[in-house]
């Protein structure tokens, strides 16, 4: 069995693989794909991910909050 840091360290570590990741819809992608420069291709792609992304993380942090308040009481 894995302890509670290694756990942590797993959780953590595959957080960063989702950072290479192309997050475009059709519509988006059919328009942007005409553009001679990438450059706005790149950044509604790095906005979509940063939008999917801050709900995960928000969700997490709250779910390991009221996980550490539960640990602490039955602890003590």
């Amino acid at each position: 069995m894995l302890n509670m840091k290694a756990k942590i360290f797993f959780a953590i570590l595959t957080l960063f693989f989702f950072l290479e990741t192309n997050a475009q819809c059709a519509m988006c992608r059919a328009v942007l794909e005409s553009e001679e420069g990438q450059t706005t291709a790149e950044s509604v792609n790095d906005g979509i991910v940063y939008l999917m992304a801050i709900p995960y993380i928000l969700v997490a942090g709250i779910g390991f909050i009221i996980y550490w308040k539960f640990y602490r009481v039955k602890k003590e």
